[in-house]
């Protein structure tokens, strides 16, 4: 009995452990966005960079639907450590994550023909490429966030389904 006990506890640590790791990425993560963003506003207003202003923007508003995806991402995980992962609220969070990554897709689409240019004004090519890999990674992960949306919601109905049943 006390083994069950102490098996369930470390059960529990163990778990909260793993998406507590994550929950920190997240937050790590949002941190440097942010950062990013703010360095890149001020450095243009310092050395008056005028024809970097559209790049800065986007890349600015593109910040916004990167914060709010890493939010639904901690959400999900505190989905997780209560036990409700698979839930209309994790549906929800799922679907968010993935209009969030499309809308990054679609911030850094508009933004290759100024990337373009500025790569070719400071000679970086380099440049073009990280931006077709982070329009490319925002569509894996929209897809991904659609793809586990749809089997989290049929997990439900299954889940509703046998409820029902018996």
């Amino acid at each position: 009995m006390v083994r069950l006990f102490h098996y369930q506890i470390v059960k529990s640590h163990m778990k909260k452990g793993s998406t507590l790791f994550l929950k920190i990425v997240i937050i790590f993560f949002e941190l440097v966005a942010v950062s990013i963003c703010t360095y890149l506003i001020v450095d243009a207003i310092i050395r008056d960079l005028s024809f970097f202003h559209p790049v800065i923007i986007l890349l600015t508003v593109s910040t916004i639907p990167f914060v709010i995806a890493l939010y639904q991402g901690l959400k999900l995980l505190s989905y997780i450590d209560k036990n409700t992962a698979f839930s209309e609220l994790s549906v929800k969070a799922l679907q968010n994550i993935k209009y969030c990554a499309v809308a990054i897709s679609v911030f850094f689409t508009l933004s290759l023909p100024f990337m373009f240019q500025l790569a070719q004004i400071e000679d970086a090519p380099g440049l073009v490429l990280f931006t077709l890999i982070i329009v490319g990674a925002s569509v894996v992960i929209a897809v991904f966030a659609a793809v586990l949306q749809k089997l989290v919601k049929n997990a439900i109905d299954i889940k509703t389904e046998n409820e029902l049943t018996v």
